[in-house]
C-alpha cells in the first residue's frame, strides 16, 4: 500500500497536540508511538494539494466494521474538541489514528481496545480543505 497523505498543518498541529498531552500525561506511550509511526511515514503535502477522499482532522467519515456489518459515523478531532456523544473523536483514539491520511474505499486492520477489526472507509462526508477551509 502506498503511503498515506498528511497535510503539513495537521502533521504539525498532531505533533504539537502530542507534545501537550505528554507533558499533561494525558496519553500513554503506546498511543504516541502508534499515532507517530502512522504520521512520521506520511507523504505531506500542502492544505491545498490534498485530495478530496482523503481523511484530514476535521473530516466526518462514514466507515464499516466490516467483522460486524455495522457503519459509523465520526469526526476526526483534535484532543481539546474531542465529544463522544457527538461522535467527535480525539486523533489519540485508535479508531482516529488508524483512518488518518486514507482515502475513500481503503479497508485498514487496527488493533482498538476490542482487539483486531477491520473497517472500510465508505465515504468522506466532509473534509476542511475540500471546501476551503485551510486554517480549520
Amino acid at each position: 500500500m502506498s503511503p498515506i497523505l498528511l497535510t503539513k498543518l495537521d502533521h504539525t498541529r498532531i505533533k504539537k497536540s502530542i507534545k501537550t498531552a505528554l507533558s499533561e500525561r494525558t496519553i500513554t506511550q503506546k498511543e504516541v508511538d502508534g499515532l507517530l509511526h502512522e504520521i512520521n511515514s506520511a507523504q505531506l503535502v500542502e492544505s491545498y494539494e490534498i485530495p478530496a477522499d482523503i481523511v484530514t482532522m476535521n473530516s466526518i467519515v462514514k466507515l464499516q466494521f466490516l467483522e460486524l456489518t455495522k457503519e459509523i459515523q465520526i469526526q476526526i478531532v483534535y484532543p481539546e474538541d474531542a465529544d463522544s456523544a457527538n461522535n467527535k473523536i480525539s486523533i489519540f483514539s485508535p479508531i482516529a489514528t488508524a483512518l488518518i491520511g486514507y482515502k475513500t474505499g481503503d479497508e485498514i486492520e487496527w488493533f482498538v481496545p476490542a482487539g483486531l477489526t477491520k473497517m472500510k472507509i465508505m465515504k468522506i462526508i466532509y473534509q476542511p480543505e475540500k471546501v476551503g477551509e485551510f486554517q480549520f
